[in-house]
């Protein structure tokens, strides 16, 4: 019996959806009249990658060839790519793009992720995501795709021991809310997901994460103030060094929390809220080791 080619002569094989995907990059890239049909040409093939990688209504994905396209995604530097010229893709393709990194991050083979170990040797790409912080129209989507990454312990531990870990304290004050909230629920990601990994960069960064936390919560930024607040004081597993920091600021953390947005007396959980980071401000203790 005659074994049925993967790809029929219609539909493109992953190495030609990645040249033609990068082909037509480099074409928007030029910003010139030919962009409008390579536009159109990326969106087509970014659907293409998508079907082989999420399969279609009716069919599961092919294992083949999603293990060719991630193949081709490590060896073209696509992935680079695709990140790099974000804002030059359309909506739904800034979309696709988040769901096929997203996707082929997951990817496991045996107790391996490929592409967690691909990033690991391509840092740079982690960093171009949280710098899309400072780009409005790719900030989430970026955000979307730093928070999977975080996910894997081996790229937190990058983005947490990296100078720019320190970018985050500006990106969480940014003037535009719906994007400093992004990077905050990115920010208290990276800081509560892996309990022993935060622990030891916090004991290793104490004087100068503090110092940045310090300015957080003194911060003019109501909403930044309170989040800043949130993600350590609700925290059960709070270590010694974030003990610290609270209790150095108790008084004027309660004094904060007591006058926070007092006309708001019929929002029954916003109190409750409130009432609970009070009293767990107040019931501080310094822990003898």
């Amino acid at each position: 019996m005659k074994k049925m080619p993967l790809f029929s002569k219609s539909h493109k094989n992953p190495a030609e959806i990645v040249k033609a995907l990068k082909d037509n990059l480099a074409i928007l890239e030029k910003q010139d009249k030919k962009t409008d049909k390579a536009s159109e040409e990326v969106s087509k093939s970014l659907q293409a990658m998508k079907e082989i990688l999420c399969g279609t209504n009716d069919k599961e994905p092919p294992t083949e060839a999603v293990a060719q396209l991630a193949q081709e995604l490590y060896n073209s530097g696509l992935l680079v790519t695709l990140i790099a010229d974000l804002q030059l893709i359309d909506f739904e393709g800034k979309k696709d793009v988040t769901q096929i990194f997203n996707n082929i991050l997951r990817r496991q083979i045996g107790t391996r992720s490929p592409t967690v170990e691909y990033i690991s040797a391509h840092p740079h790409i982690l960093f171009m995501l949280l710098k899309g912080y400072e780009a409005p129209q790719i900030a989430l989507r970026c955000g979307i795709m730093l928070r999977e990454c975080i996910r894997h312990e081996p790229l937190a531990k990058i983005i947490l021991f990296s100078n720019q870990f320190r970018d985050f304290f500006k990106y969480v004050e940014l003037s535009t809310f719906d994007i400093a909230s992004d990077a905050f629920a990115t920010f208290k990601d990276l800081l509560t997901r892996h309990k022993v990994l935060v622990a030891d960069f916090l004991e290793q960064n104490y004087d100068t994460i503090f110092e940045d936390y310090e300015k957080l919560l003194q911060s003019e930024n109501y909403v930044t103030k309170r989040q800043s607040i949130k993600v350590f004081v609700a925290s059960p597993h709070k270590t010694q060094p974030i003990v610290e920091i609270l209790l150095k600021n108790q008084p004027k953390l309660i004094e904060f929390l007591s006058s926070f947005q007092k006309e708001r007396t019929d929002d029954e959980q916003f109190s409750d809220e409130k009432n609970y980071l009070i009293k767990q401000i107040r019931d501080l203790k310094k822990t003898t080791p």
